[in-house]
């Protein structure tokens, strides 16, 4: 086909077509942002301890029925052991005052009648419902990493299955299947089915996102475009994570919470008739009058006269037969673009480890929890705009290792600061957050500014699924916190900080015509030369190749 940017350049580049597919495209992505952190609070873990049965004991001897233990420097009632009950009984019965009594020496037993949870914030979570502490609490982060399981398969899947059956049906196939498990969820009677059924959500919740990006992306004009997939699909996303915890806040069950959340995407269903089907893709498709259709339908609404043929087969454009098939094996082949793999797939995933930790561990932080949860998705909103507007006059490479420097360097000071002064240590916190948010803003672009575009989608393909193993790896990253509070952040920071430093042996991108071929890319600092002399020898092919035919 000809040229579809000259073919519809009639439309212009703004009327209500396409502001009105702009902002729904949009709001979809706010049930995103809904959607992506729940697990935070459906998978808090209230306050806890041994039950135990009341009987003929006290509530004094109760209280001192349950150890207290050194918890990073403070001591706190055991979560997990309670002294022997017979013996506390035994004392009870025998008239003492637990206070004359040295419990020392009592023997300790495991919360066999199970535990007794604070309602004060949370009124039921699936940690309190199924007892997911103690020797159990390895679920909780397993539970967590389900959903960024799901990514990985809906990341490979989903554009395979947008690119055969179009992108309006797997989008709005993806949010209805996505809502509808959402709410089944809600109805499970154990961790191991809300585990299967996170992961669909993952899988159909990512599935979203990427085809809600395309069809913006195919259908918008240039300049909404850019706006679209720079600020607005982000933004929205960030609204959605935003109101998120005040939805948790009013709705202290986690049943309801998802219920709730699964009921919200209802409003999207009229969005069915206002989101056409990209033209793009049916022209790739053959469906040449179906294009023409919505096109024109485009053209009323933004009052303006389509030609007769909108679209013309064009020869030039076809693609030759002659042209060569790329594989996985075509990244990691030369030195260089070995090099340019190894350290981007190194840089994804460092940044998605931070980025989630820091999001999965809102709850964990002293002070209110929904709160927290509201301030770092607030830390994201001025985050995504400094990044975008420094993308525009600023080299990648140097920006790149800037928000990684200083997304690490504020979780390795965490450590330093003392008790009292929770506040600051959120505050640096937050910062980390803006670091690896502006970090994640940037490593987009510069990856694909980075591959040439022969193998660009591979590449990012490549990337993506580092970053999906990032994301699975957050949970348990947190989950180490059990064992010490900062050894999140200092491993954390410090795979940040190493990665920046490894960033800066990258080529940079910024004012440089983008690569077309694997002998245009520009070489990394420091990787080995001795295939240099092969790729040269494939250039000539290249060349020779091109003047014949």
């Amino acid at each position: 086909m000809g040229d579809y940017e000259e073919d519809t350049a009639f439309l212009g580049q703004k009327g209500p077509f396409f502001m009105i597919i702009f902002l729904l495209l949009n709001a979809i992505y706010i049930s995103t942002g809904f959607h992506s952190f729940y697990i935070v609070f459906a998978g808090a873990s209230p306050s806890h301890y041994c039950q135990v049965p009341e009987g003929n004991l006290s509530e004094e001897w109760i209280k001192a029925s349950i150890p207290v233990e050194a918890v990073n420097g403070k001591l706190e009632p055991s979560k997990c052991w309670r002294y022997n009950l017979d013996t506390i009984r035994h004392f009870a019965a025998e008239g003492n005052n637990f206070g004359d009594v040295n419990l020392t020496d009592v023997t300790k037993e495991r919360c066999v009648e199970g535990w007794k949870y604070s309602t004060e914030i949370y009124h039921s979570t699936i940690v309190s419902e199924w007892d997911l502490v103690c020797e159990r609490q390895w679920i909780v982060p397993f539970a967590s990493s389900t959903l960024y399981m799901g990514y990985l398969l809906g990341s490979l899947v989903s554009g395979q299955l947008s690119d055969r059956f179009g992108r309006k049906k797997v989008l709005f196939a993806s949010l209805a299947f996505e809502s509808l498990i959402i709410f089944v969820q809600s109805f499970s009677q154990s961790w191991l089915v809300f585990c299967i059924l996170y992961f669909f959500v993952g899988a159909f919740q990512v599935s979203l996102y990427i085809t809600a990006f395309v069809l913006g992306t195919e259908v918008l004009s240039t300049s909404l475009r850019v706006l679209f997939t720079t600020l607005g699909a982000f933004l929205h996303y960030c609204f959605g994570y935003m109101v998120l915890p005040w939805i948790a806040f009013a709705i202290r069950d986690w049943r309801a919470l998802l219920r709730v959340l699964s009921g919200l995407t209802l409003v999207y269903i009229p969005f069915w008739w206002f989101i056409p089907e990209s033209p793009r893709w049916l022209i790739s498709q053959g469906r040449v009058e179906e294009a023409e259709a919505i096109v024109k339908d485009a053209a009323k609404k933004n009052e303006v006269t389509p030609p007769d043929i909108i679209f013309k087969v064009s020869e030039a454009n076809m693609v030759p037969v002659h042209m060569k098939k790329y594989s996985m094996i075509d990244i990691v082949k030369s030195s260089n673009i070995r090099c340019t793999t190894f350290m981007c797939l190194l840089l994804w995933m460092a940044i998605n480890i931070g980025y989630f930790g820091l999001s999965l561990n809102t709850s964990n932080l002293l002070g209110n929890p929904f709160l927290n949860c509201f301030l770092s998705a607030v830390t994201e909103v001025p985050a995504y705009i400094v990044a975008t507007l420094l993308l525009k006059s600023c080299p990648r490479r140097l920006l790149l290792s800037a928000f990684l420097s200083i997304g690490g360097g504020f979780l390795l000071l965490i450590q330093l600061i003392p008790e009292s002064l929770h506040t600051l240590a959120l505050a640096l916190e937050m910062a980390g957050k803006f670091g690896f948010t502006m970090a994640f803003t940037v490593v987009y672009i510069y990856t694909a500014e980075v591959y040439p575009t022969v193998v660009r989608n591979l590449g990012m393909g490549m990337c993506s699924s580092a970053a999906r193993i990032g994301s699975i790896t957050a949970p348990y990253i947190i989950f180490l916190g059990t064992f010490s509070k900062y050894l999140p952040y200092i491993l954390m920071g410090s795979l940040t900080i190493g990665s920046s430093l490894a960033n800066m042996f990258l080529p940079e991108t910024f004012g440089k015509v983008l690569p077309e071929t694997v002998e245009q890319m520009q070489k990394c600092k420091g990787c080995p030369r001795g295939d240099d002399r092969m790729l040269e020898e494939n250039r000539k092919q290249v060349v020779l190749k091109e003047q014949k035919l």
